[in-house]
């Protein structure tokens, strides 16, 4: 809390930005999304899709889950969960982007760009964990099904979920202490498309390593030890898939871990090298530090509806009684 009352001190004093060799204090910065006129529209077209894919595609998720007491389960609170992520993180995102370009409003306060910047590492590092905790569901659930329903309980999945949250809330009590010691005495521009704690390092006065080799150190704990367990447990899966007679039951669980992987990759390895990379001393680009974050941020959230959810059976027939107002039975329930 010193922290962040120690950012809204400096904002209410309105220090200018300097542009000589004096450390100061901004009370703004200015964001410099690197996009060319010429691909600005298309640019702008493509997150308005994104983002209302985003928005229609997770709020139907709750939605739907909220309304269908049968999908009041482990499996489900965890998706529930995943779904009010990325909602908040492209929320937080999109809107400020398309603005920036549609209008240039580039000019951001001190204190917004803070809580914007603490919101996409908070989201983040929840979302590693999160991803964490749905695989090895999956993982005990095939592996162990007789002892599911003892091992996975409601309680047991919001105490999981709780614990994503405090983690994430300990990382970032670390790097937000680290933002509020950065002083900017040569510019307050920042060449990116939304306020990101890397880039603020990089235009800041500050030489000390600290500032960027604890971000690679959170990146290779986070993203390196979650990951091998996510491996672990889809590669036990599979090991498990292997030994089903059934040649479409195997295919279908094949076709289920493929995507599940795909869409993790997807997030994990962009991020990965964005935050990995210059700590360890090796510069990036700015346009390819810029796809990689923005790849990896604003994409999974408009696809993991589609993969975590949609494409389940139970989900499709909830969606299918709620819009069609008729009583679908579950296809598990059927008797042979």
């Amino acid at each position: 809390m010193g922290y962040v009352m120690e950012a809204v001190t400096r904002i209410l004093k309105k220090e200018p930005t300097g542009m000589s060799n004096e450390t100061v204090f901004v009370s703004e910065f200015v964001l410099h999304c690197e996009i060319t006129s010429e691909i600005r529209s298309i640019t702008v077209v493509a997150l308005a899709i994104v983002y209302l894919a985003t928005v229609f595609g997770n709020f139907l998720v709750l939605l739907v889950i909220i309304l269908d007491h049968h999908l009041h389960t482990p499996m489900f609170c965890f998706i529930f969960a995943l779904a009010v992520i990325d909602l908040l993180n492209n929320t937080n995102i999109i809107p400020k982007m398309m603005a920036l370009l549609l209008f240039d409003t580039s000019p951001i306060p001190y204190g917004a760009c803070l809580v914007q910047m603490f919101l996409v590492f908070y989201l983040e590092i929840v979302e590693v964990f999160l991803f964490t905790l749905m695989a090895y569901d999956r993982f005990i659930a095939v592996i162990y099904p007789l002892r599911y329903p003892q091992l996975v309980t409601g309680r047991t999945v919001w105490a999981g979920i709780l614990s994503c949250n405090i983690i994430a809330v300990m990382q970032m009590t670390e790097n937000l202490k680290f933002f509020t010691e950065l002083s900017f005495c040569r510019t307050n521009v920042l060449p990116y498309c939304f306020c990101d704690y890397a880039t603020m390092v990089h235009i800041s006065c500050n030489e000390n390593t600290k500032y960027l080799s604890s971000l690679s150190t959170n990146a290779i704990t986070n993203g390196c030890g979650t990951l091998i367990i996510i491996l672990i447990s889809y590669g036990k899966i599979a090991h498990a898939a292997l030994k089903i007679s059934s040649a479409e039951s195997k295919k279908k669980v094949f076709d289920v871990l493929v995507t599940h992987l795909l869409v993790v990759l997807l997030f994990y390895l962009p991020l990965m090298t964005a935050f990995i990379l210059p700590g360890l001393g090796v510069k990036l680009s700015t346009e390819a530090y810029n796809t990689l974050v923005v790849v990896a941020t604003i994409l999974p959230p408009m696809i993991n509806p589609i993969i975590y959810s949609f494409r389940n059976k139970e989900m499709k027939n909830a969606i299918k009684k709620i819009f069609t107002g008729k009583r679908m039975t579950l296809e598990i329930n059927n008797r042979t």
